[in-house]
């Protein structure tokens, strides 16, 4: 090998790019040795955006072929070209490098794309074509090359181009075309290999196939390495030579043989896979149908994506004529899909196409499918052209380019707007193609080097340095995400408030049928707030048009956009021009997004902010969505009480005290700033402080001082004595006193107005909060309130195993701490007894599965029932209690009224294993999470799993499920539930 030349210095070839100094300078030199070419001749005119990757790829070309790279680089334009081109594409080094004879100066000085015909034309001649059948030897790796050579010609093009980004459309029509070339080219070649195979030449003459390109094929904007999507249509050209059923076989053979050729194992290494997935049925249908067949299934079977997915269908290669006809056919069903009664769910699943299925790590760098990438555009432009192309003619478009242009011309969006997201496309594309080109890879991931920037900022030309060019990318991906908000919801303002002159207004009609498209049940209506809040010349209406777009979108992400709006709406109008109100609006987007998100997701939430709307400023600092403890309330409480001299005006505020530190609560679930054991004991806490305020204020007002002696006590029961409610549960007490004194009957009529005074200071119509005494002894015919005595005969004579069951929850709450003391001294000897016999426990047993038919509500799916229902609460509640009955005595750790914590006792001391013990958890969780889910969501307390789809998908956004993922949840709550009640019924009834 040559010594280096010095007069090509080290720090030369720095000033020229190359960053691998020693290894280029060493290329160079063996270059030079192999073509005879002085080292400053071959890097004379060196422009390269990869100069290190340009000298290694002409140096293995030259390896195989000095001579001909000699002749191109002798020649200073074509060397020029040769080192741009290669410098940008390592894959086309790879190609001249593989058929070094492809290689010549008139190939990479190409300055000119190539057109339709003449790839056509070149492609077929490759496979030597007459009438339709290839006639050359081997004619894939024939179709391979010149396709190859074709693309090497379309990078030379594009590399030479003054303005790369303005020539993205062109480019990308080039290589739709150069792909419909190769088809047309394998259709030919497949024909020859199926008359080969048996089938006679007439009868494959006769078939017609048409080949239908999709997505970016379809719509002449391919990129430089993609999948091609197609539809295989077919039929007969003559039913005296073929019949029809007899062409779709011959036809599906060849389009198998298409697809083959194209990407199948070969010397000359495959183009991309042909993919036919977007057919009728998917990959589970026929490859290949006619088109009565097509029509057939576009009209009976047909979701609303399948109709998008052909809004970019053109015939691409083969019969020409059957697929015009094919087009004709569709193409009228894919502009009224906008009207069918799945288009809203529909659209929701391109919004998850946008972002679904990328790894947490890359969703910086997606270039296509990330936030601000090219996916939001497409999306943006097509759900546009599919909501107003029903009724215009002009939007009935393929090309993302063109149908911009075409929604601005109509008045769609603003031109201005129009014109910046048509620039801001070609720039991402740009990218697209560089990086794809560097190793002919399908890549859509920007590079995480500062190498890899660098030599993309070069090739693009967007950009001095990788720094700029990341800062670039940055920029261009907010201001994408800016800019769907402005092109799509900013005119909806149009149409009901005035706007600058140069932005034309959406007509009403045309603006209730895009908020139609993105989810909102009553347009007008919507419509109508819209106006309300936007209008006039106030500050408040101002911020208001200022932010109404972006929270529009924000809406429409949420469950219900249509409550969400009114209830804005009716918080904005209660708080009016409050500073603090607006200022947070317009400075903090993200409580601006967090309040959309609340509203839209919460009618519990929504209607408490309506009537505490200042807990809007919550959302401006997690700090204030701070749960409050039990210690924290119950001094407020009494600071309230101390203020205040009358019952009236205290327990008003003590009221107003739950409301608030529930919506604080629920806001937290809603905003997953609190977990679900977190919200069960914050909703107990609070309903304790409230109570124990009540029960303070009652006993001053009943309670004369002659008569202080009296104790009186609350016990709370059931989940309420576990500290484990949810948003509506009811209270379940048992109301306990003791004379001390007071003479009786004047001791039990106190004690009942106590409990009759208690009832009445805390009914909120707002949000009930019921004291449920239904378990006390004798059920409900028994007295409401009794002396601990009265309590103690009761347990001990005539007490059945339920009431002693329900012993297990108690836990004093309120009142006199000596008589609690001494109420749970009763109730521990009930409920944790030394022994429990074999009969109380068959009729525990007995009782279980009576309420399991009896008292689950007539005509609903036990199945769904989130309480009584197997595998749900009541299963795994029964189970412990057993367990506790059983073993309470001696097993202290046992001694809880918390379910998870007596699962967790149970498991230490061997009573059940912990497999089991998960399962049971688990459910019960789930169980939990979803009542007070479909609270939070619907405002009323239900115990039934929702049938209807939206609903449950609400829920289960509340629990962190996916957008649209009712099914999800319901799949999992039946597996869940399921594997529960196997486990109980092995372990209680076993």
């Amino acid at each position: 090998m040559a010594r280096p030349d010095a007069s090509v210095s080290l720090s030369a070839l720095a000033r020229l790019g190359f960053v691998e100094l020693t290894a280029a300078s060493a290329a160079l030199s063996e270059l030079a040795e192999l073509t005879g070419l002085e080292r400053a001749e071959l890097i004379d005119g060196l422009g390269a955006a990869d100069p290190d990757a340009a000298v290694a790829g002409i140096l293995r070309i030259a390896r195989r072929d000095p001579s001909r790279v000699r002749t191109v680089l002798q020649d200073p334009g074509a060397r020029s070209a040769l080192w741009r081109v290669l410098g940008v594409s390592g894959g086309i080094a790879d190609f001249f490098a593989r058929r070094p004879e492809q290689l010549d100066a008139g190939l990479v000085q190409r300055e000119e794309l190539p057109t339709a015909q003449e790839l056509v034309e070149t492609l077929l001649a490759a496979v030597d074509a007459q009438d339709g059948f290839a006639r050359a030897a081997r004619p894939e790796g024939g179709l391979r090359i010149a396709y190859r050579r074709a693309l090497a010609g379309i990078v030379a093009a594009d590399t030479a181009s003054a303005d790369p980004t303005a020539a993205i459309a062109d480019v990308s029509a080039a290589l739709a075309d150069a792909a419909g070339a190769a088809l047309e080219a394998a259709v030919a070649v497949a024909r020859a290999t199926v008359t080969d195979a048996g089938i006679p030449r007439a009868e494959v003459a006769a078939t017609r196939l048409a080949i239908i390109g999709m997505g970016k094929a379809g719509a002449r904007e391919l990129n430089y390495l993609s999948d091609v999507d197609v539809i295989f249509v077919a039929g007969t050209g003559d039913e005296r030579i073929v019949s029809e059923a007899r062409a779709i076989d011959v036809a599906t053979r060849l389009a198998r043989e298409t697809m083959r050729v194209l990407s199948g194992i070969d010397a000359e290494p495959p183009l991309w896979e042909v993919d036919a997935a977007l057919r009728p049925e998917g990959k589970q249908g026929a490859l290949v149908r006619s088109l009565a067949s097509h029509e057939a299934y576009y009209d009976r079977w047909a979701k609303s994506w399948e109709f998008q997915a052909l809004l970019k269908a053109r015939p691409l290669a083969g019969d020409a004529q059957l697929g015009a006809e094919y087009i004709a056919a569709v193409q009228p069903r894919v502009w009224t899909s906008a009207e069918r009664s799945d288009f809203v769910d529909s659209v929701q699943r391109m919004r998850e196409r946008v972002t679904d299925n990328i790894p947490a790590d890359d969703v910086p760098y997606q270039l296509k499918l990330g936030p601000g990438g090219l996916r939001d555009i497409e999306f943006t432009v097509q759900l546009l052209q599919l909501v107003h192309g029903v009724s215009d003619p002009s939007l009935h478009t393929r090309g993302t380019l063109e149908s911009l242009e075409a929604l601005a011309e109509g008045g769609y969006i603003g031109r201005v707007e129009g014109a910046a997201f048509a620039e801001q496309y070609r720039v991402l594309r740009l990218l697209e193609h560089r990086l794809q080109l560097h190793e002919l890879t399908r890549t859509h991931l920007m590079p995480r080097d500062d190498d890899g920037m660098r030599r993309l900022a070069r090739a693009t030309g967007l950009a001095d340095s990788g720094p700029a060019l990341r800062q670039l990318w940055e920029n261009l991906r907010r201001d994408v995400r800016e800019q769907h908000v402005r092109l799509f919801y900013r005119p909806l303002l149009a149409a009901v408030a005035s706007l600058p002159a140069e932005e034309r207004a959406l007509t009403t009609g045309q603006a209730a049928d895009r908020l139609a498209a993105i989810g909102f049940r009553d347009p007008a209506g919507a419509l109508r707030h819209i106006a309300a809040l936007t209008a006039g010349l106030s500050r408040k209406a101002s911020i208001q048009r200022y932010l109404m777009p972006v929270m529009l979108r924000w809406f429409a992400d949420g469950t219900d956009p249509d409550y969400g709006l009114i209830a804005f709406r009716r918080i904005s109008e209660r708080l009016g021009d409050t500073h603090w109100f607006l200022g947070m609006l317009r400075d903090s987007s993200g409580a601006a997004e967090r309040l959309t998100r609340v509203l839209s997701s919460s009618r519990y939430v929504g209607e408490l902010m309506e009537w505490i709307p200042e807990s809007v400023a919550w959302l401006d600092s997690a700090s204030d969505l701070t749960l409050r403890s039990g210690a924290a309330l119950d001094e407020e409480a009494r600071a309230i009480q101390t203020r205040h001299a009358t019952i009236g005006p205290a327990m008003k505020a003590v009221r107003a005290l739950r409301r608030r530190e529930l919506l604080r609560t629920a806001m937290g679930a809603v905003l997953d700033h609190v977990g679900v054991h977190e919200m069960a004991r914050a909703i107990s806490e609070i309903s304790e402080a409230t109570i124990q305020a009540a029960l303070r204020a009652v006993r001053r007002e009943v309670v004369p001082p002659e008569d202080d002696a009296l104790d009186f006590s609350i016990i709370a029961m059931g989940r309420f004595g576990g500290a484990e409610l949810g948003f509506g549960s009811d209270a379940d007490v048992l109301f306990v006193y003791e004379p001390n004194g007071v003479e009786p009957q004047r001791a039990q009529q106190l004690a009942a107005s106590i409990v009759a005074g208690l009832r009445e200071h805390l009914t909120d119509h707002r949000l009930p909060l019921d004291l449920d005494a239904d378990l006390r002894p004798e059920g409900r015919n028994g007295p409401i309130v009794r002396t601990l005595e009265a309590y103690t005969q009761y347990y001990r004579r005539w007490s059945l195993s339920w009431e002693a069951q329900a012993l297990l929850r108690a836990r004093g709450i309120a009142g006199s701490v000596k008589l609690i003391g001494r109420f749970m001294e009763l109730a521990d000897g009930i409920r944790f007894p030394e022994q429990v016999s074999l009969q109380d426990v068959r009729e525990i047993k007995r009782i279980k599965a009576r309420v399991e038919g009896e008292r689950l509500p007539q005509g609903v799916d036990p199945r769904r029932h989130l309480k009584l229902g197997p595998g749900t609460l009541s299963d795994v509640e029964w189970m412990v209690q057993v367990l506790q009955l059983q073993h309470g005595h001696r097993v202290p750790d046992l001694r809880t009224t918390s379910t998870l914590q007596a699962l967790d006792a149970a498991v230490l001391a061997d009573l059940l294993p912990a497999a089991a013990a998960e399962r049971l958890r688990e459910a019960w969780v789930l169980c939990s999470r979803l009542r007070s889910a479909m609270t939070l969501l619907t405002g009323q307390t239900r115990d039934v799993l929702p049938v209807d789809h939206r609903e449950l998908d609400g829920v289960g956004r509340l629990l962190g499920y996916p957008d649209r993922g009712a099914m999800l949840l319901e799949e999992d709550y039946l597996r869940v539930t399921r594997r529960a009640r196997r486990v109980f019924e092995t372990h209680f009834y076993g």
